[in-house]
């Protein structure tokens, strides 16, 4: 793969992950573009890589992304174990005034809302550690390539998996994707000769 492949297919895939994000605002497969997109950058990832000789670039991206995937299975592992909990309760799901009585009860309403909480700190700490990957692997390329604005995109990114408790932080990770794809379209894939002297006159 070459570096003008490489280039090309990490900006388009940093802008479909763009597109994907606007999946919070009801973007339909918004889901399927943001696979697509991350699919993308991780293969231009690994041209770069493979070009700059520098392994950190692809490997740490890809940690990352599998630092992502096993938060969000433990996240959803988190809440399916609290559903079947409260399934497993006696307790009529189809009447309102039974379900009332359920989470009057402190117990219940502490256990429920402890479940939750625990759910979303491990949601939270994988995104951190991802975002670390992410950052490494962003400060590689831009050593390599001379691009310096990955560098500020792997800090936006730190800051915004930071700010993930608020809605903050998605928009600066949503900010960071923008930022990746002028990095990638700005890589310089020719190196400019040095212009040839000319050669003295000859003397008289």
């Amino acid at each position: 793969m070459t570096l003008e492949s490489s280039k090309t297919l990490g900006g388009i895939g940093a802008i479909l992950m763009v597109v994907g994000f606007l999946g919070f605002f009801g973007i339909p497969y918004a889901g399927v573009i943001s696979l697509i997109g991350i699919i993308l950058v991780l293969i231009a990832l690994k041209g770069m890589a493979d070009h700059y000789q520098e392994s950190g670039i692809f490997n740490n991206a890809l940690y990352g992304v599998i630092t992502f995937i096993v938060g969000i299975v433990a996240f959803v592992g988190v809440v399916v174990v609290m559903i079947f909990m409260a399934i497993a309760t006696a307790i009529d799901w189809t009447d309102p005034l039974s379900i009332q009585a359920y989470f009057m009860d402190l117990n219940n309403l502490w256990a429920v809302l402890g479940a939750a909480i625990a759910a979303l700190v491990v949601l939270f700490i994988f995104l951190i550690i991802s975002a670390i990957f992410v950052r490494k692997s962003l400060d590689g390329l831009a050593a390599k390539s001379g691009e310096k604005i990955f560098g500020t995109a792997g800090l936006l990114w730190l800051i915004g998996a930071v700010l993930s408790i608020i809605l903050v932080g998605f928009i600066l990770i949503w900010i960071s994707w923008i930022l990746i794809a002028i990095g990638f379209f700005s890589i310089k894939t020719t190196t400019a000769q040095p212009a040839m002297e000319q050669p003295p006159p000859p003397a008289a």
